[in-house]
């Protein structure tokens, strides 16, 4: 097997879709992304709830939180991104947007551990369509000096949903537990936290249907494949693709690799935060639900802002590796501030340290997923970002939440000392994730000069 051979842009002289056309599909997909995060973060502010009433322990709602839902939204993530490569990205999108919105409601019907732990898994399956495609289409509409921009806000949509489902979260949990049992059907009486899934996961379908208007772009900067008889194509094989990625591993293990324990950070955060203020500080769940809500939208809204400024600077003064320098930067400003925010003494102080830990770890994804498409030829860029979320949400979505609950049921053995769990998982993550970021800038580099050889603008 040989490496594909790159060369320029075969789609040159193609012009790009109308500007504001172009915003318009990002901001349906950034609605997608938001939609994706309210239905996998609602459950972080039910933990109490639900332990009690399944009678579980922190670990194994950790697992609900975090190995359930990534099971198959890891596993399914690498072939759904291959077939965004070579197929309809558009209609990928919808029917994922379809199954997840519809197994979130699902979740408002189990009646045991067994049954919620199947829901979560299929929520993963629905929402592994989703980025891929949606990375890859983004890519197409937007010319390379402006995509960075167009990531950022689609990026947006964690902060926005992960916000939502906080605050708006935590007034229908606060709604729907002060209001009478609702019944069903065959199903019964539920309880309160399961009517909160059926009215948060049914109406992310109306997203579908918007996802219905959006054109599926032409395929943009694509390096020709040359084949053992010697023609060439713009198909580029899986095997082949692979094969790529795997002659520049060094520049793609320690990019996956240190976004992926950044993730540990944001998820563990996202998973554990609420419970310990409701443990620590007594808050109730409206409380922290509006607190940490409003924190992680405006930490978004910074964010965007400042990966794209940090970026354009650092290319500006000529860095070759100016996308992956703003993320060693921006994952510095959050793991500091990750490490102090659940030591301080007062629960004011403890919020108003979550702003530069939100935004740090929300700007160095940004930038972290500018710069995997900048140096990924397009027919493997949803391959591509298909095995950075594997990478990152196995690690992520696992080591994060499921980290925290080890340390409090096994090495403090005491509920009421969930913040020092969290501030332990923060310190050993932060190492990791330095260390990786610094070995990767040198190969980013190289490589960003490589796609300069093929990514040509139109």
């Amino acid at each position: 097997m040989h490496d594909p051979v790159t060369t320029q842009n075969d789609q040159k002289g193609t012009p790009y879709p109308p500007t504001a056309y172009a915003w318009y599909v990002v901001l349906i997909l950034t609605l997608a992304y938001v939609v994706s995060f309210i239905d996998r973060q609602i459950m972080a502010l039910m933990v109490e709830p639900i332990r009690r009433d399944l009678e579980i322990s922190d670990t194994q709602i950790s697992l609900l939180l975090g190995l359930a839902f990534a099971i198959f939204y890891t596993l399914l993530g690498i072939p759904l991104g291959r077939l965004a490569d070579v197929n309809n990205r558009k209609k990928i999108i919808i029917i994922g947007v379809t199954v997840w919105c519809l197994m979130t409601a699902a979740c408002g019907l189990a009646r045991n551990y067994v049954q919620l732990f199947a829901a979560r898994i299929g929520v993963g399956i629905g929402e592994a369509a989703l980025s891929p495609s949606a990375l890859s289409m983004i890519s197409d509409y937007f010319p390379k000096d402006t995509r960075a921009r167009a990531v950022a806000v689609y990026t947006l949509g964690i902060s926005i949903g992960v916000g939502l489902a906080m605050i708006i979260g935590g007034q229908v949990v606060a709604y729907v537990f002060s209001a009478p049992p609702v019944s069903l059907p065959v199903v019964g009486t539920l309880f309160a936290w399961q009517t909160v899934f059926l009215v948060v996961g049914l109406p992310g379908l109306l997203v579908a249907v918007l996802m219905a208007t959006v054109r599926e772009p032409v395929r943009r900067e694509q390096m020709q494949y040359t084949q053992a008889d010697g023609t060439r194509s713009g198909y580029v094989p899986f095997a082949q693709g692979i094969l790529y990625l795997w002659n520049r591993k060094p520049m793609y293990l320690s990019h996956f690799l240190g976004l992926s324990v950044v993730g540990i950070l944001s998820y563990g955060y996202y998973a554990w935060i609420p419970t310990m203020f409701i443990r620590t500080w007594n808050w109730t769940i409206e409380d922290i639900g509006l607190a940490y809500g409003t924190v992680t939208i405006v930490s978004g809204l910074m964010a965007v802002v400042l990966a794209s400024w940090m970026a354009e600077k650092f290319t500006a003064k000529g860095y070759m590796d100016a996308h992956m320098r703003t993320v060693l930067y921006c994952s510095l400003v959050g793991i500091v501030s990750a490490i102090a925010a659940p030591l301080m003494p007062t629960p004011a102080l403890s919020v108003l340290m979550l702003l530069p830990v939100s935004v740090g770890t929300s700007a160095a994804t940004a930038a972290g997923l500018s710069a995997l498409m900048i140096v990924t030829p397009n027919q493997i860029r949803a391959q591509s970002s298909a095995m950075y979320f594997f990478t990152i949400n196995i690690l992520g979505l696992t080591v994060g939440p499921t980290g925290i609950a080890l340390f409090t049921d096994y090495v403090f053995q005491d509920d009421a000392l969930l913040r020092y769990s969290i501030a332990s998982v923060s310190v050993l993550a932060g190492l990791c994730a330095t260390g990786f970021l610094i070995f990767n800038l040198k190969h980013y580099a190289a490589m960003a000069k490589e796609a300069e050889s093929w990514a040509t603008e139109s």
